[in-house]
């Protein structure tokens, strides 16, 4: 078996709406559950992963426990250890559970936040090429108009952070 086997990965899209404080995307967030050897560092294979399908893995750690979104990049989140409750698309989005082997692909201005997680919760986090240098916004009515015009102008990625194909899923975001 590979490090990380994305032969037999089940793949799920969610849909999250604008709620006026977070705006989410039209985009769908992508869900992959990954099967990944059990001896395997799995931070170091997400990493590499990542990268191989030009995303930037930018980091090694938790998930704000307070609502936030990025509204000028996609970001791909690697479950690398452990397991969380993950609130997507803001106050009246959806919890749901994520565990080592899962990757969560959210794309520009997703609402997201930990609600509980394991001790050895961690994961990697990764950004298509050109958007590294991400920012971190809370939900905010009084500037989301200005929030709704960055997210337009971020691009699409041009690969998918796990399978590395352009479309698929990918085409949705286009």
């Amino acid at each position: 078996m590979k490090a990380i086997d994305i032969a037999d990965a089940s793949v799920q899209t969610l849909h999250f709406a604008d709620d006026g404080a977070t705006p989410n995307s039209r985009f769908p967030v992508v869900l992959y559950h990954l099967h990944i050897a059990p001896s395997q560092d799995t931070a170091s294979a997400f990493e590499a992963l990542f990268s191989a399908h030009c995303w930037t893995p930018l980091w090694r750690g938790g998930i704000f426990d307070y609502h936030h979104f990025h509204p000028n990049a996609h970001e791909a989140l690697g479950v690398a250890s452990g397991w969380a409750r993950v609130t997507l698309g803001g106050v009246s989005g959806q919890t749901l559970s994520v565990k080592r082997g899962d990757v969560l692909v959210l794309p520009a201005g997703t609402g997201h936040r930990c609600v509980e997680s394991s001790d050895d919760f961690q994961v990697v986090g990764a950004y298509p090429h050109g958007q590294e240098d991400y920012d971190i916004q809370r939900p905010d009515s009084a500037a989301h108009r200005q929030v709704l015009a960055r997210i337009a102008a971020v691009p699409g990625p041009r690969q998918d952070p796990v399978s590395g194909v352009v479309g698929a899923v990918m085409n949705q975001w286009r």
